[in-house]
């Protein structure tokens, strides 16, 4: 893929997928080109019986912003129709992600924001920091609700008390607090994140694959029948809030760098 890409995919001779992020300059943020070329890029992992496991990356200075708010604001009332057809490439990204075979091993820097780089972490099977990581949901803040399955996979990391404190409160959560919550795998130097996740992802090199495989697998069924089950709704309710007067004002908010003011319609 050329370097323009919004999605860079290298496979090295030990079978290592390094998937990177590559709209730097959006912090990484998601429009449908981004999730088309995401859901594309860990299908090719799929189809490659050589990956024995994927580092999740993003360029730049962050891992990944979140939804690309300008990109949304810019839609107007054609907002609705245009976040069902991101949000759908999104949950086929983010399912595509959860049943591959290969352990998927995320390294953040940066914040980890929104639907988007919130989901992608909880997504993943290890999750290695950089010591300043930030870690926000921010939906409820902008007038939105959770997507990306993260209304399931974040109680099933954290608990639902958390999990419910998280995603309606909306603090920004240091990698101290992502860690002692059951959210991160590991702390690193900022420095040192891509390398030590590159040599997490070594150790699988010489695992049976399909033996790692079948118990990713086992793993995530005890909770993927339930985001199955609660994607279409998550889908259905991001659509339905983005046409809201309140949702429009908080993407506002967002890019004029103030605070929103919700009328509750």
């Amino acid at each position: 893929m050329p370097d323009s890409a919004p999605i860079l995919l290298d496979i090295d001779d030990d079978g290592i997928a390094r998937l990177r992020l590559n709209r730097p300059q959006a912090a990484n943020g998601m429009d449908v080109p981004f999730l088309q070329a995401l859901h594309a890029a860990v299908l090719q992992c799929h189809g490659d019986p050589s990956v024995r496991a994927v580092v999740l990356t993003g360029e730049g200075k962050h891992f990944c912003a979140g939804g690309d708010v300008r990109t949304f604001a810019s839609k107007g009332e054609q907002l609705p129709d245009y976040l069902r057809e991101a949000t759908a490439w999104l949950q086929l990204a983010i399912a595509a992600l959860i049943q591959l075979e290969a352990p998927v091993i995320a390294g953040v820097h940066g914040f980890a924001a929104g639907g988007g780089g919130f989901g992608l972490v909880c997504a993943s099977d290890f999750v290695i920091a950089g010591r300043s990581a930030k870690f926000m949901s921010g939906a409820v803040r902008v007038g939105m609700a959770p997507d990306a399955g993260v209304s399931v996979t974040l109680t099933q990391l954290v608990g639902l008390r958390k999990a419910t404190e998280i995603l309606l409160t909306n603090p920004t959560l240091t990698a101290d607090d992502a860690l002692a919550i059951g959210l991160l795998t590991k702390i690193v130097d900022d420095d040192a994140v891509e390398s030590e996740a590159h040599a997490y992802a070594k150790q699988f090199t010489d695992m049976a694959p399909k033996a790692v495989g079948a118990t990713k697998r086992l793993l995530w069924a005890g909770v993927g029948a339930t985001i199955a089950d609660r994607l279409p709704e998550e889908a259905r309710t991001v659509a339905a809030l983005s046409g809201t007067a309140d949702s429009l004002e908080g993407l506002a908010a967002v890019i004029e760098r103030r605070s929103p003011k919700f009328v509750g319609s």
